[in-house]
């Protein structure tokens, strides 16, 4: 039976950024040549899911079997380093159910990678370079404290601030619908971030924002300096949040309680309880070398490379719809 003929079969992407893909990639792959680090693969499809409340897995079943597209290759990739792979780095195709938008698809390409021995400062030094390398510009950089952001802008401190004392300062700041909302303290910090000080932050630099709350660790270390907070950074240019790095949490224990309180937090949201990578605790019981790691969106790096507006314009075919 002839099908009727539909207009949406062509490409979102056009030759000419299909082209400047290619070469992007090209260039991640001789920058890392050049620094002796490995590039490797791991699978898409895994038995276990990270835990992250804020992040939503596709699943496969078949037959008793349970699978999940990864949203990082992370955990394999630090199984690796324990088996001694030495620095690697991966680009790879990432899933998260739910993000659709001008900034988000729920199918995406990262890149990945790790340095043993590297400080998350070190990486940031490095993530610099190759940001200045694929836009082949030279670019300043501005390291700013996740908490600091949130006292110059909003007048406000976020180790002292209660659920309440955010959704008032929400409600202040006139955020759409704040009145009504019922969130928790992360989410309101995450809803302030994002409306009031994300889009303050200059476009013409590389920002990386420092030092996030140790409630928004997730794999990273608690600065010793002060445990209220994580080694962990994101890196801002052109209005866009490009990457999220940490210094590596290697301690087993404390990442499995991290992934237990997780699960609670999603059995409190009415979301489903999620596998614990049994695997990947075995690789950090056996031991995780003091590493650095960090994830960049090359779909928007490309997307500050080209100045253009939409993830639809630089991936070949965003995920379709109906």
């Amino acid at each position: 039976m002839l099908v009727a003929s539909r207009t949406d079969w062509r490409p979102g992407a056009t030759l000419p950024v299909m082209r400047a893909r290619a070469q992007l990639l090209r260039r991640v792959r001789d920058f890392f040549a050049a620094r002796d680090v490995l590039e490797v693969e791991t699978p898409l499809l895994g038995r276990a899911f990270g835990t992250d409340p804020a992040i939503q897995p596709f699943v496969v079943r078949e037959d008793t079997a349970t699978w999940y597209l990864q949203s990082s290759p992370e955990f394999y990739m630090k199984r690796l380093l324990a088996a001694d792979s030495g620095p690697i780095y991966q680009i790879s195709k990432a899933f998260r159910q739910g993000e659709a938008g001008r900034r988000h698809n729920p199918e995406f390409t990262l890149l990945e990678w790790y340095r043993p021995g590297f400080s998350a400062v070190d990486l940031m030094d490095e993530l610099a370079d190759l940001m200045r390398y694929l836009l082949g510009t030279v670019l300043e950089v501005q390291n700013c404290p996740y908490a600091e952001l949130f006292a110059q802008t909003l007048q406000l401190d976020i180790f002292a601030a209660d659920a309440g004392a955010l959704r008032d300062c929400a409600v202040a700041q006139q955020i759409p619908d704040a009145a009504d909302l019922v969130l928790e303290r992360d989410a309101w910090l995450d809803l302030l971030w994002a409306e009031c000080i994300e889009p303050q932050l200059p476009p013409e630099q590389l920002t990386f924002v420092t030092d996030y709350p140790a409630s928004q660790a997730a794999l990273a270390e608690l600065n010793a300096q002060d445990p209220r907070t994580a080694a962990r950074f994101e890196l801002y240019y052109a209005g866009l949040e490009l990457a999220n790095g940490f210094q590596e949490l290697t301690d087993a224990a404390a990442q499995a309680a991290r992934f237990n309180a997780d699960n609670v937090q999603r059995q409190r949201a009415g979301q489903p309880i999620l596998p614990l990578d049994t695997r990947f605790i075995a690789a950090l019981q056996h031991g995780l070398p003091r590493c650095a790691g960090v994830a960049v969106g090359l779909d928007r790096v490309l997307l500050a490379q080209l100045e253009l507006s939409s993830l639809d314009q630089v991936q070949t075919f965003a995920t379709e719809r109906a």
